[in-house]
């Protein structure tokens, strides 16, 4: 396995990394809140001041909701921000942060995947959902340097999932009304069972 930390090879990374250990869970926004439906703001102050502890208590949170990714307005925060850590299908581990992100969509040549898809503010549901097979991503780091990630596959989904959160899209609202309603039902059965599981992680951290 290679670990990648905002696109960079990086020596290996614990399983439960010091972002997780650092941070404090928060309440995981759900699909119907306003603020998953609107835009972001985009940031304009950088700075570990201002933005590591958000950043820890998303990767906290994110691990006890064994999520891939997590965006900003689903802690119920105004900024676009969203956290990933995630390994790919070829075993390799990418993990970081990004502020401001933009998709930039590659050539028809790329192609698209068709896969399951989950979010984890619509809790126990996934769908299959066409995404780009390949993108680039631009933003910037803690400190408002310039990140620039070239991804394919699950992870290309996972960024693309994160960027459109933060353009107030969840996933379901790319399914057609029969396909969403059901998502939407199977998250309402499921939700109890979901959050249960997630209270059993936070005292599996010590949280």
């Amino acid at each position: 396995m290679t670990t990648f930390v905002l696109g960079r090879p990086s020596p290996p990374v614990a399983e439960v990394s010091e972002q997780v250990l650092r941070g404090m869970p928060r309440r995981i926004t759900e699909y119907g809140e306003e603020i998953l439906h609107r835009p972001c703001r985009a940031v304009e102050e950088f700075g570990a001041a201002r933005w590591a502890g958000l950043i820890d208590d998303m990767f906290t949170t994110m691990w006890i909701a064994e999520g891939c990714g997590l965006a900003a307005n689903q802690v119920d925060v105004d900024a676009r921000l969203f956290v990933y850590d995630l390994i790919d299908e070829y075993g390799d581990r990418h993990l970081g942060h990004v502020f401001n992100p933009r998709i930039q969509l590659l050539s028809g040549l790329a192609g698209e995947q068709d896969g399951s898809e989950g979010c984890l503010s619509v809790p126990g549901a996934n769908e299959q959902l066409v995404r780009p097979a390949r993108v680039n991503l631009h933003g910037s780091d803690l400190e408002g340097a310039p990140v620039a990630l070239q991804a394919s596959g699950y992870f290309a989904r996972c960024l693309v999932h994160e960027t459109q959160h933060l353009d107030g899209t969840l996933y379901v609202d790319h399914l057609d009304p029969s396909a969403r309603d059901h998502a939407l039902a199977v998250s309402a059965s499921r939700r109890s069972a979901v959050l249960a599981r997630r209270t059993a992680r936070q005292h599996e951290l010590g949280k």
